[in-house]
């Protein structure tokens, strides 16, 4: 079976859900879940609650999460509210981004980590219009002009648009990739 759920404890009802099927794309939980993926997924993961890349799971992915725990092959960059851990079968190429960070014996870990403060803001900051607006020094209908044009990463939540701060800061570093003469 590719997907399993079942509920982690009775008194949680925080969902869990087991995906051993190959995914690509871009997988966005608004609500709380512990997931697990044992199969293939490409593309970027948001989760909120807690991730487990499975022993035999391989992703190249961004990943944000609030704890996420690596036992299988990882390439791309995990940002995480609360903490990141490599277990001993883990194989990590990358970036990793989280207040605490813990490499078990035998984990393989090949890139950066940027050790976070501790705080209730890690979780993902979502941001509107007229907030991003300010944090780009841009009108608030540019933004709104972009992000209906699909330019900038953002999303509709009843009517209104909410930008990731993580996802438009991601977007601006390729932004000055593509065009250097404006960075």
């Amino acid at each position: 079976m590719a997907f399993r759920r079942r509920t982690v404890n009775e008194a949680s009802r925080t969902p869990r859900l087991e995906v051993d099927a190959g995914m690509s794309g871009t997988v966005r939980f608004t609500d709380p879940v512990h997931l697990q993926i044992n199969g293939r997924f490409d593309g970027t993961l948001e989760t909120k609650g807690n991730l487990v890349i499975g022993e035999h799971a391989r992703v190249q992915a961004v990943v944000h999460g609030d704890e996420v725990i690596v036992e299988g092959t990882l390439d791309g960059t995990i940002t995480a509210s609360g903490r990141v851990e490599l277990r001993p079968t883990a194989r990590v190429v990358g970036k990793i981004c989280s207040p605490k960070l813990i490499v078990q014996e035998g984990a393989v870990f090949h890139g950066t980590s940027e050790m976070l403060a501790p705080s209730p803001r890690l979780e993902p900051l979502w941001l509107t219009a007229d907030e991003l607006a300010g944090y780009l020094e841009v009108e608030a209908s540019t933004v709104l002009g972009w992000a209906k044009a699909g330019r900038l990463p953002a999303q509709q939540e009843q009517g209104q648009w909410r930008f990731n701060r993580q996802h438009v800061e991601e977007w601006l570093a390729q932004e000055k990739i593509r065009n250097p003469q404006t960075g």
